[in-house]
């Protein structure tokens, strides 16, 4: 074999083995849960990038066109594909977990194996199948798996599935016991289509001004999340833990409920978020309140009653109390926001509770959506027994979280709003209610839509473009994975078409935003779809 076909070999395993990279990327973002994985995979699977490799396999086995010139050019795709790889920024980077380094580990081996065996049938002849030479063969092969670098990886995770199975339950075992060797400690738990990550952090603030704190951080809120919290944060002085639980079928909140053990739930809403999965807002419904169900019964639950998926759920297990901020003529509220009153530098509310409870709190955040979470904080700070002075200086002292609802200024005297971490049909609306209340310059929102709504995916971003057409001054959409019913929103209400930017992303609006924008103006982010959303 002389240097030209080593040197193509190397540059189309580097390629083979980014594939791979890739693959396991998009199946860490799917939660390692084929079935998700498979739903991006359909919209993937005829993708321009894999169709290149398909004609690079096709060249190789052209019978009219020299070998040597074929594999050059394969080379040289390869290598422009490599460069590209690089080179590209993801908005949430693969995190080389022991996980994601042994279906990678796996994944090698198949493909190795395989790729060995092909060689040991082809060896070096100069004629293979009656018209091909072995190096095309071979070379043909690992273009093969390039295409299908998809279906190793999956066969690696299913291969992995009793390995992973018996290690997770290791771990369990380990968070259990921690937990059991704690019997003093309060563990609440919150969830919610939207909402709980917030509330999660307001709720650590309040109570961390009398109590040692433990919060499940980041978006730890699946099942292993939880346990990697435990196992690798939890120590003897902690005296409450706050659970973040998520959830994206039927289960999942019962799972951690069983590891951890609730004595408080918070359920901060039930609306239509993850409808791919669960598919009706029953299931919806079902899901978040399995935390309710697994309360003690002298337990408490703190339930969100302005949502009408909350209001009608009866609660006879444990004493339940519930919040409004928006439905305040509910007359089975405990507790009510009212008087609420927006400034450049926060928001002031009185909180109305059982017992002629009213209190006066004042905040840096801004939004009824965050008003309904400090109320579900509250509420829990009250529970254990917390002074109102501590709770408002802890309630004064919350910072706004990263990329949920957050307000900035830039040094050119801009605004920007950032709700970009996560979009749904209740806080997009709370988001634009915010924008619209701001009217020195031009408010403007950049946003791709809403994700997994399911059937109502069209539906519910036709209503946010109609939304938008009603606070905005300024509309630019992003992507094409939403824009046609996100446009037909803005449009039916009669939007200034010549207001309106259909970009393909999220630089090109930042293009459009550079020759706009002036001292008073106010930007909206409004999501940010992950990597494996077009």
């Amino acid at each position: 074999m002389n240097a030209f076909f080593i040197v193509i070999y190397v540059v189309c395993g580097v390629y083979m083995v980014l594939n791979f990279k890739h693959d396991i990327h998009m199946l860490q973002q799917n939660s390692y849960r084929l079935s998700r994985y498979w739903k991006y995979l359909k919209n993937d699977m005829m993708s321009a990038w894999r169709l290149v490799d398909v004609a690079m396999l096709l060249l190789v086995f052209a019978t009219l066109l020299d070998l040597r010139l074929a594999l050059l050019i394969v080379g040289f795709v390869c290598l422009s594909k490599i460069f590209l790889i690089f080179r590209k920024k993801f908005k949430k980077p693969l995190v080389f977990t022991s996980r994601v380094w042994r279906i990678y580990c796996v994944t090698a081996f198949l493909a190795v194996a395989a790729y060995v065996a092909v060689i040991l049938i082809t060896g070096t002849r100069d004629n293979v199948f009656g018209f091909y030479r072995s190096y095309a063969i071979s070379i043909g092969f690992l273009l093969l798996l390039c295409i299908f670098s998809w279906a190793v990886v999956m066969a690696a995770v299913v291969i992995l599935m009793p390995v992973e199975k018996m290690i997770n339950k290791k771990y369990w075992n380990e968070a259990a016991s921690i937990l059991q060797s704690m019997p003093d400690l309060t563990v609440i738990g919150i969830t919610g289509s939207y909402g709980k990550t917030s509330t999660k952090h307001y709720l650590n603030r309040i109570l961390s001004e009398q109590f040692d704190v433990l919060m499940t951080p980041g978006s730890f809120n699946t099942p292993m999340g939880v346990i990697r919290t435990v196992r690798e944060m939890m120590k003897p002085y902690y005296s409450v833990f706050i659970c973040e639980m998520g959830a994206k079928q039927n289960g999942d909140i019962k799972e951690i409920c069983d590891l951890v053990h609730p004595e408080i739930g918070i359920v901060t809403a039930v609306g239509p978020m993850h409808l791919e999965s669960f598919k009706t807002m029953e299931n919806v419904q079902a899901t978040k309140f399995e935390l309710v169900d697994a309360l003690p019964a002298d337990g408490l639950a703190v339930i969100n009653n302005d949502f009408e998926y909350c209001a009608s759920r009866e609660v006879d297990n444990v004493k339940a109390v519930r919040y409004c901020v928006g439905n305040k003529q509910a007359s089975n509220c405990q507790y009510v926001a009212e008087n609420i009153r927006y400034s450049p530098v926060g928001t002031s509310f009185t909180l109305k509770g059982p017992d002629g409870i009213m209190i006066e709190f004042t905040t840096r955040l801004v939004g009824a959506c965050n008003i309904s979470n400090l109320v579900a904080a509250v509420i829990v700070a009250l529970r254990l027994g917390m002074p109102h002075g501590l709770i408002k200086r802890g309630v004064a002292g919350i910072e706004q979280v990263e990329h949920r609802l957050s307000i900035k200024q830039t040094p050119g005297g801009v605004t920007i709003i950032d709700d970009a971490f996560n979009s749904n049909p209740f806080g997009s609306k709370m988001a634009l209610d915010v924008l619209s209340g701001f009217r020195d310059g031009k408010r403007i929102v950049v946003t791709p839509g809403m994700i997994e709504l399911g059937d109502r995916q069209f539906e519910l971003n036709e209503t946010l473009g109609e939304e938008i057409a009603k606070s905005v001054d300024v509309a630019i959409v992003v992507g094409q994975y939403n824009r046609e019913a996100i446009v037909k929103g803005i449009r039916k209400v009669g939007f200034k078409q010549e207001n309106l930017y259909e970009v393909d992303s999220f630089n090109e609006a930042q293009q459009v935003l550079s020759g706009m924008l002036k001292a008073g103006d106010t930007v909206l982010y409004e999501n940010d779809l992950p990597d494996t959303f077009k």
